[in-house]
């Protein structure tokens, strides 16, 4: 990390866990565990019907709440889905979108990521914006050529001024959920591609600005060595996001 010029975030992806009740809890207790810990920002992406729960026990702590997906339009006949404007006003600060896990079982692509993160931006929510290989892909040494267009399409037609609310989680498939995870080396490489991708795009600035985070099972265990790396900036936490001194361990690596 770097952080003289970028903001270090640890955020969690709930994934479909959790109850409300069971939510309150848990972000009481992850709240408990990062209070005073001015070194990352902490935020919390939960399940839809968790979030007026999660807001409340988040309410006057360090710890912020995001959802995991958000639709592009405004209203309309979306059976199953939620707009920009009703996580605003649920009091949600962040969304992600582009997971890995979207792509692979409910067609996301490219463009509904790009939609996505207009609508979250226009709606003055911070963007999450997930891109990564699947492990063929890597093994074929096509890794750059991937990220970089995702990259591309994901931030197209988004301006230098919507870019301060973005956040790239760079997600190697192959490590999500699997146990496997990149080496640090790795992931600041692919990070590093993905801040050069911004620079051609936006300029050195805003891409010395831009948060990068690791996403694929960083853990309390190797998060040290990954946010030791210049480029990566955080991580996007999934099991150990639903454990809070895993999680408390993560935050501390990050001071």
């Amino acid at each position: 990390m770097n952080k003289e010029k970028r903001t270090a975030v640890i955020a969690g992806n709930w994934k479909m866990n959790k109850t409300p009740s069971e939510a309150k809890a848990l972000v009481s207790a992850i709240a408990e565990r990062a209070a005073g810990k001015c070194g990352c920002e902490v935020v919390l992406c939960v399940p839809y019907v968790d979030i007026p729960a999660a807001v409340e026990a988040a309410a006057g702590t360090d710890v912020k709440i995001g959802a995991e997906n958000v639709h592009f339009k405004e209203s309309g006949a979306y059976t199953g889905e939620v707009s920009a404007a009703m996580l605003v006003e649920c009091g949600v600060t962040h969304v992600i979108v582009g997971h890995s896990e979207r792509r692979q079982y409910f067609g996301e692509t490219d463009t509904t990521v790009n939609l996505r993160a207009k609508a979250g931006l226009a709606a003055g929510l911070t963007v999450i914006i997930c891109v990564g290989e699947v492990l063929e892909q890597r093994q074929s040494g096509i890794t750059s050529e991937v990220v970089s267009m995702q990259t591309k399409l994901a931030l197209a037609g988004i301006s230098a001024e919507e870019l301060k609310k973005v956040i790239i989680a760079y997600e190697p498939v192959w490590a999500i959920g699997t146990g496997l995870t990149a080496t640090p080396e790795q992931a600041d490489e692919v990070c590093g591609i993905i801040r050069g991708v911004v620079a051609e795009l936006y300029g050195d600035e805003c891409a010395e600005a831009l948060t990068i985070q690791y996403g694929g099972s960083m853990n309390d265990k190797n998060a040290a060595e990954l946010l030791a790396k210049v480029n990566v900036d955080g991580g996007l936490i999934g099991g150990a996001s639903l454990k809070p001194d895993a999680f408390g361990a993560i935050i501390d690596a990050a001071q």
